[in-house]
Parts: structure tokens; sequence; C-alpha cells
């Protein structure tokens, strides 16, 4: 390998130009230095590793790394208890829960809540049916209502909207929050308003100085607005919980819902094809990267989880997937609930694009790449037993189901 320091000229344009999507991957990390006094200064912001919730850890010992070690040492601190006994007022939140668990934007409507609850007020959450979700404590979630019944299962928002009526007669919420999204939340609020009467803040991104600053003009333009009583809220509108643990003490309504005469009729889902999904609106995404050797194999697998195939750069140069495939910062980035990467060793321009993902599941033979780094769940192993491993289980697991059910 050659001595010769190579020069990186894109490199060192993006390190001066501050506008640059990648300015801040490209600035060195600063940590400590001299200051006007002969003093040397530490930055205590800079270091340490950020945890498996989302909390800046530092590690004592000097090595200042995220193994799994210190990520097993970051779950057993316990966070401050944020409590509310007497609430002066509510702040109802009704989140997706798309597929019975808080998403990224759940979590940004959470954060939103709390800052205009204050000391005060309690953030109520108002959930449909069964979940599955395990951390409304450390979402920020003051007090849980679950309505349950099959009269909210599926898709009836002319229910759901009898059920917010409800929880408005009994508790009074001083605002509504609901994400202004294509899951549900945006066309509920609108219905929601309508019937209480309301005029909502729609794509909301912003509240400050008692002001709802929503997106107009086909995103073009803001458009300021006194804080509505009923906010639809876009994503990334306020910073989630992540230094508090709240209470998520149960509560239930003191009447029934009335069971509304519904004119919706609910036939289910429709079957999509995974490949027919643009990357950007996909919620699985199963990526290949320069690790994998047997990309049939791949698109078997990928054929068996239902999922919409993507890649890395090298693997579209390489000529193995489509540009309209390709993940990342010089590509597609994508918002996907669960994303898997299969052979990616994660450069930052990729990493920056599955950024807003909510679960990485990395795949890979080395343990100390970044994209092992990056992700909820690591396997270390070679792709092809791994991915064959994976459609025998489920091949094994639809046999169950269909014996089961015979």
């Amino acid at each position: 390998m050659s001595d010769i320091i190579r020069r990186d000229p894109r490199a060192e344009w993006i390190a001066r130009n501050r506008l640059h999507p990648l300015h801040a991957a490209m600035q060195p990390a600063q940590h400590s230095w001299m200051g006007p006094n002969g003093v040397i200064r530490k930055n205590l912001h800079g270091i340490g590793f950020i945890g498996p919730n989302g909390i800046k850890r530092i590690d004592r010992s000097g090595a200042q790394q995220g193994g799994a070690t210190k990520r097993s040492a970051a779950v057993d601190v316990q966070l401050p208890l944020h409590q509310v006994p007497q609430p002066a007022f509510y702040i109802s939140v009704v989140p997706d829960m798309v597929g019975g668990r808080l998403s990224s934007h759940d979590r940004d409507l959470l954060g939103l809540a709390h800052q205009l609850a204050g000391k005060d007020g309690a953030v109520l959450a108002v959930v449909f049916g069964e979940h599955k979700e395990n951390a409304f404590a450390t979402a920020g979630v003051d007090r849980l209502l679950v309505l349950e019944g099959d009269q909210f299962s599926g898709y009836a928002p002319e229910q759901r909207v009898q059920g917010l009526r409800a929880v408005d007669n009994q508790f009074n919420p001083r605002h509504w929050l609901l994400p202004d999204s294509r899951s549900g939340g945006g066309e509920l609020g609108r219905r929601f308003a309508a019937a209480l009467g309301e005029r909502p803040a729609t794509r909301v991104w912003q509240v400050k100085d008692q002001e709802c600053i929503g997106r107009a003009g086909a995103g073009l333009q803001d458009l300021a607005r006194p804080v509505a009583r009923l906010i639809l809220a876009a994503v990334e509108c306020a910073e989630p919980v992540s230094e508090t643990r709240h209470e998520a003490l149960p509560v239930e309504l003191s009447t029934a819902v009335v069971r509304s005469l519904s004119r919706i009729e609910d036939l289910g889902a429709v079957a999509v094809d995974p490949a027919a999904i643009p990357m950007a609106e996909a919620e699985f995404i199963f990526s290949g990267g320069n690790g994998v050797k047997d990309w049939g194999l791949f698109h078997r697998t990928a054929e068996a989880l239902g999922a919409t195939e993507g890649a890395s750069r090298v693997a579209v140069d390489d000529g193995f997937m489509a540009r309209d495939r390709q993940v990342g910062a010089s590509g597609t980035w994508v918002t996907a609930r669960v994303y898997v990467a299969v052979g990616i060793s994660g450069a930052i321009q990729h990493l920056q694009g599955i950024g807003a993902c909510d679960k990485v599941v990395a795949i890979n033979l080395d343990p100390g790449c970044d994209m092992i780094k990056r992700a909820d769940l690591s396997v270390i192993g070679e792709s092809a037993g791994i991915l064959q491993a994976l459609i025998d289980a489920i091949a094994a697991y639809r046999n169950d189901a269909k014996r089961d059910a015979a």
C-alpha cells in the first residue's frame, strides 16, 4: 500500500460548503483545545457514544466504543421519572401505531405534546385496539387510554371519531395532536376536526411563540397562525422524549362509546407487489451490497419476506440492481419501519439515506463495520447461509400456519 497521502477535492469542497448536507460529517471531531489562558479545555458533548435508547453515554474507560457490553450497561440505566399527580390539563395524542408500535413520527408528536404540556399538563395517548408497544413510558406518555373493541378494528374512521369525541367530552384536552400522515392520522384528524367544528392546523412542523408554522403552497411556503386546538403535525415537528421516563398510567372512559351505523365497509387490505412500491414509501426494505455473492438467493429471500428490494451504490454500479433501487444520500432517502442490510458495510452516504428508518437489521461478516454499529439487530456470518436459513424458517412457519388452519 502506498504511503502517499491523496487529496479528495470533493471532500474538501464539502468541508468548506456549510450548506451541503454532508458538511457536518466532514468536520474533524475536536474533543479538546487550549484556552486563552493556556489551560486545556475538553468538549464533554463531543465524546461518548449513543446508546440503544438514543441517549449519549460516556465510556470512562477511554475506549469510547458503543460495543455490546456498553450497550447492555446503558439499558440498565434508570432515567429520571417524570410524574404529574394532578394534571391541570391534558394534551391528547392519537398516534398512528402502524403495526401496533410507535413510529418515529409518533414519537416526534409526543415530544411536541410535552412542549405544550409543560410542567403542569399531562400527555394523554389514545390508542385504538390491541397493540404491541411496551415503551410508552420512555416515549413520554403520562396517561394511556386504550379503546378496545371490534368496532375500532380495521378501517373504521367514523367509529374512531365517535371514540375521540367521547374522550373529548370526558377529559376536555387543551390540544389534540395527530400525525399528518398517510397511515390514517391525516384523514382521522380532518374527520375529527369536522365533527368538533374546529379549524385544524395542518402540516405543522414547528410550534413556537404561541404560533403554529405549517407548510403551504405545495411545501414551498410557511403559514403561521395562532396555536390551534387541533394540530396535525408533520414528521420531525419536535425532538422526541429521550431523557425522562413517564408513568403511562392506564385510564378508562367513564361511559361506553356509542356504536354508530357505519357507511363504510372494510374489505381488507389489497395485495400489492413489493417491487412496485416506490423506495421512498416502502415500509419493509431488503437491501443488498457488495457482500452479496448469490443474487439469485437474495431475490428469493426478498420474495419470501414480501419486502421491497434495495441496494447500495456499489451493487448498483456493478449492475446487480437498477439505479432506482439505490439507497443513500446519492440515491433515495428511505423511511422504512424495517430496513435489512445484507453485505453493506455502511458508507456515510448510505447511513444518511437510512437515518429515518425505525429498525435496522444488519447481516455482515465484519463485526466492526459502521452498519453493524448503526443496526438495532446484527447477524455476523456469511450472507448465503443466513439467507437460506431465513428462507427455510419462513417456509416452516407458513407450513405450520396452514396445518393449524386445517
